[in-house]
């Protein structure tokens, strides 16, 4: 739309929000900047009148509540308003957690994509007197690094249900390795931000770290190319514990280092730990970052995913 008419059109409503009574045609050309004045000549009021019909069908093609009608008997042609009851937004109103999420989706879009109409709609909701300012509660709203730059990608693909591909750095794998997975959804956890959904390569749910990500994402396939499970757990899914299909391992924590560990156990006694998991890979990596601080007692694959992880990194060094 060209700025003049855009214009135009602004200035059009709010020459019929202004107003209770119906306007006719002629008092809207002459109050309304944009549109020319009568000069007598017929050339001039046909332009006019080609131009007010296509301004009329715009604002109804908006969704604005153009109205038609005549103030009494006497008026010999229609006039036209915009009601005010019809065309205004009820007043915006949050509690204190939806104006923290708000807050706190403010503070993801900082530094990504979203960044200024971010900060656009906050600046129309505080005008609304919806205070979401971060400052007033700093310990409720966490800071959230949303530097990464595949998260803005990452995020309309799982919003619009997009797969995509990209390379994949695993730990202690010397080349990245190609993933193409239907992302579920993606969430930060303990400073981190993953991906969750299916991995097309593996045929098996799995989530990825966005940091170990090289290179760009790329999305792939058409948008609602998949369904995302309606029961999902997507925490579950990073942390490798799910109160379903889950497994139990059984690992010794000895010194410094094991923190990590701890957090993810269920149960500790005597210095064993209780996790559980479901994704033995996912845990064997947690496990084999403990370094000689862990060893699984059980289960025996979990043991070995570690002894080769912990091989392969050796290997490495030497």
């Amino acid at each position: 739309m060209a700025a003049r008419r855009a214009e135009r059109l602004v200035n059009l409503v709010l020459c019929l929000l202004s107003t209770r009574q119906y306007l006719s045609a002629e008092r809207i050309r002459d109050a309304v900047p944009g549109y020319d004045a009568a000069d007598g000549t017929r050339a001039t009021d046909e332009a006019f009148k080609r131009m007010f019909e296509r301004d009329k069908a715009e604002l109804r093609e908006l969704g604005i509540p153009l109205e038609t009608g005549r103030n009494s008997s006497f008026d010999p042609e229609d006039g036209y308003r915009i009601p005010r009851r019809t065309y205004e937004l009820p007043p915006v109103e949050f509690d204190a957690a939806e104006a923290a999420a708000v807050g706190l989706a403010a503070r993801l879009w900082q530094s990504a994509t979203l960044g200024e109409p971010a900060r656009q709609a906050l600046i129309k909701l505080r005008a609304a007197g919806t205070m979401l300012d971060a400052d007033d509660a700093p310990s409720v709203l966490p800071h959230v690094d949303s530097s990464d730059p595949n998260l803005p990608a990452l995020l309309e693909a799982a919003r619009t249900a997009r797969p995509v591909r990209y390379r994949y750095q695993k730990v202690g794998a010397d080349r990245a390795e190609r993933r193409t997975i239907e992302p579920w959804g993606v969430l930060s956890w303990h400073g981190r931000w993953y991906v969750a959904g299916y991995d097309r390569d593996r045929g098996e749910p799995r989530s990825f770290r966005l940091s170990r990500i090289a290179g760009r994402v790329e999305p792939i396939g058409r948008t609602g190319d998949f369904q995302r499970p309606a029961s999902v757990d997507l925490v579950g899914m990073v942390t490798g514990r799910a109160p379903e299909s889950s497994r139990t391992a059984q690992v010794r924590v000895t010194g410094a280092g094991t923190a990590s560990l701890r957090r993810l156990a269920s149960a500790e006694q005597d210095g064993i730990l209780t996790i559980p998991f479901i994704e033995a890979g996912w845990l064997a990596r947690q496990v084999a970052a403990a370094g000689s601080a862990a060893r699984v007692l059980d289960p025996p694959d979990l043991a070995d995913a570690v002894v080769r992880l912990l091989s392969a990194v050796a290997g490495v060094r030497r």
